[in-house]
């Protein structure tokens, strides 16, 4: 990939530094020089360290554990470019905290996905980009363009290279049916459905499963990797129907509490492909997960973005 001037910068907040780099080493662009650390009492400070007036300034920050801090983080270093001057300031979240938040499912509750938008437009973005979104209406919530791309390209085009033998996608929640189904598409398998009810936050009960998954292989395909209960549950059920090898992917492990422990103990699950969007836990602490990197995507992004040239290709 070509070098692309002195008119863009791209830096990185603490979140996933890594993510960051390999960003910039695809682009062939060095990563932005600025200090960020915190006060004794634990409130964040960003200084930039070179000229960005004018310039096109891409700021990687997802906003994962710890999601406070990191969503802060984000909104200073927005700040701190636009009060010098940068020509367009692009946040680009890798991962969008607080996106399961997004509607009003019980009384007196907050839209937090809504609340974090607005967060970013009134500290001076001007666009953003950002990856396998929760839900993909949460781009109606901001009123300055949203690029939303998909991990699918990098994660089908690693599975795809693997041996299942008469492969089924399956959706472990209905709302995951529309990924499933492209995912489905795209590797020439069967669809099926976990019918799961969930009893409260964190916490679900499968109930059963809908398409023949007997004697199949099985890729259980979500957005996000949490608790791992959903997964474990759904693991369980489709076993109990008769599965043959069961795999996982999703494009964010945010694997917090007990994940990590349940996925290791998992007799019938054999291996789960997440994205680097959230920075891993080293693959030798648990043999099972297989990490992939979205780096080149966001890097397309971020160089289709600058240019000026069509972003759509990706969005597939």
């Amino acid at each position: 990939m070509e070098h692309h001037g002195n008119d863009i910068r791209i830096f990185s907040g603490s979140s996933n530094l890594s993510l960051a780099q390999s960003i910039c080493d695809k682009l062939r662009l060095p990563l932005g020089k600025a200090e960020l650390r915190r006060f004794s009492d634990g409130e964040s400070y960003f200084q930039i360290f070179e000229n960005v007036r004018g310039k096109d300034v891409f700021v990687i920050q997802p906003t994962c554990n710890p999601v406070n801090d990191t969503l802060m983080e984000l909104l200073v270093m927005i700040d701190a470019f636009k009060r010098s001057s940068a020509r367009r300031i692009t946040a680009v979240l890798p991962y969008y905290g607080y996106a399961r938040q997004d509607r009003k499912d019980k009384p007196r509750v907050p839209i937090s996905a809504k609340l974090v938008a607005d967060l970013l437009s009134a500290a001076g973005a001007n666009r953003v980009l950002t990856m396998d979104l929760h839900a993909g209406q949460i781009q109606g919530f901001f009123n300055i363009p949203v690029d939303h791309l998909f991990a699918a390209p990098v994660m089908v085009d690693f599975l795809s290279r693997l041996q299942f033998q008469q492969l089924t996608v399956v959706s472990p929640d209905a709302g995951g049916v529309e990924r499933a189904r492209a995912y489905a598409k795209r590797l020439g398998a069967d669809l099926a459905i976990v019918d799961k009810r969930r009893v409260e936050a964190n916490v679900a009960e499968v109930m059963h499963v809908i398409g023949d998954v007997s004697g199949k292989d099985v890729m259980v395909v979500d957005d996000i990797i949490d608790t791992a209960g959903t997964l474990i549950e759904t693991v369980k059920a489709l076993h109990e129907k008769g599965a043959k090898r069961i795999w996982a992917c999703a494009t964010h492990a945010v694997l917090s509490g007990p994940a990590i422990d349940r996925i290791q103990k998992a007799n019938f699950l054999e291996k789960v492909v997440v994205s680097d969007t959230i920075p891993r836990p080293s693959e030798e602490k648990c043999h099972k997960i297989h990490v992939l990197s979205v780096a080149s995507l966001l890097g397309e992004a971020i160089r289709s973005i600058h240019e000026e040239t069509s972003v759509s290709s990706l969005f597939i």
